[in-house]
């Protein structure tokens, strides 16, 4: 097992405060103990929540505020509007993921856009992949200042070939949010208490809006950690949550789909959903900054939600990789014993 120094560490230090422990008083270890204790020398790691077969085995803060606590997810709201729009569709407010933007909310779509951007899909917003120049990373701040975030993010410049490959954008989430309302008269906010917090039984609170009014799309919602782990935990079981269904099954199968690949981590993708191979199963995961995790191992009955300090950055070479170290070499080898 190769878990980073301090994990190392933590682990080390844990085994043997354990083994100092009066033969007599010693008590069995708790399930996921192992994880709990790499988990701890993880820095920048807030909380860890793991459910197996459908019972939480474990629901701890480790530096950040309680699970029960919503916290900021970043990115992972990507992966929620996607579920959101599985929602939609399944409503039959949308037609399917081929849908046209411009048959579907042609009003978004400003003047002077690149003629390509009519056609561009609902799926090629889901999987980032509608060849526009990108509005994350080193554009992300002009893109929130400007004076209307939908109009900024279709009207760039086509730097790629719709449908071929992904730019990782937050823009082409909050199209696809701004659609949803188009084609619903709803907010996303609604979208998101009818669709997420009823079926999931959790709160939602209102987020960030554009100038327009509109909620953001794929960034800066809020679940609590055992929020995260029930949102993930609905994904497994197919799409229905403990209180009603979240989206239809065969939305859980197509967005598991892969379609794309990230050039950053060079995982695939799917719709709203990064994936890999681990111990023979399927891991679908999402992916917020800082390190906001939600991993579903179906073949394993696993799911596994993390918070991480939303202020420092959480690279695949770097703390992400570590998170996914976590999960593989020692989160699922436990859950496997």
């Amino acid at each position: 097992m190769t878990l980073p120094l301090l994990s190392r560490r933590a682990f080390a230090l844990s085994a043997a405060a354990a083994l100092a422990a009066p033969a007599l008083h010693a008590q069995p270890a708790p399930r996921f103990a192992r994880s709990l204790a790499a988990a701890r020398g993880l820095g920048q790691l807030h909380s860890l929540c793991i459910a197996q077969n459908g019972q939480t085995l474990l629901a701890e803060a480790i530096r950040g505020p309680s699970p029960d606590r919503a916290v900021n997810v970043k990115s992972v709201s990507k992966t929620l509007v996607a579920s959101l729009t599985g929602a939609v569709i399944g409503s039959g407010a949308i037609p399917g993921p081929d849908a046209r933007l411009g048959d579907l909310a042609p009003g978004l779509i400003p003047n002077g856009a690149d003629p390509r951007v009519a056609d561009l899909t609902v799926a090629d917003l889901l999987t980032m992949q509608t060849g526009l120049e990108r509005t994350s990373g080193g554009n992300y701040g002009a893109w929130v200042s400007s004076s209307d975030w939908v109009a900024d993010a279709l009207a760039r410049p086509m730097v790629g070939r719709p449908g071929n490959g992904m730019l990782y954008s937050t823009g082409s989430y909050h199209i696809l949010g701004a659609l949803l309302s188009e084609v619903t008269g709803d907010s996303l906010l609604t979208l998101a208490r009818r669709h997420l917090g009823e079926p999931l039984g959790v709160r939602i609170d209102a987020w960030t809006q554009d100038p327009q009014g509109r909620y953001m799309g794929g960034n800066n919602m809020a679940l609590s950690p055992r929020a995260m782990l029930a949102f993930g935990e609905a994904w497994r079981t197919g799409g229905a949550g403990p209180e009603g269904r979240l989206v239809p099954a065969d939305w859980v199968t197509a967005s598991w789909t892969p379609r794309t690949r990230s050039a950053f981590s060079g995982d695939d993708y799917g719709y709203g959903w990064f994936l890999f191979t681990a111990a023979g199963s399927r891991v679908a995961y999402a992916r917020g900054y800082g390190g906001q995790m939600i991993y579903v191992l179906p073949g394993h009955a696993l799911t596994v939600a993390v918070t991480s300090d939303e202020s420092q950055p959480a690279r695949s070479e770097g703390h992400a990789g570590a998170l996914k170290r976590l999960l593989t070499e020692v989160i699922v080898p436990e859950a496997m014993a």
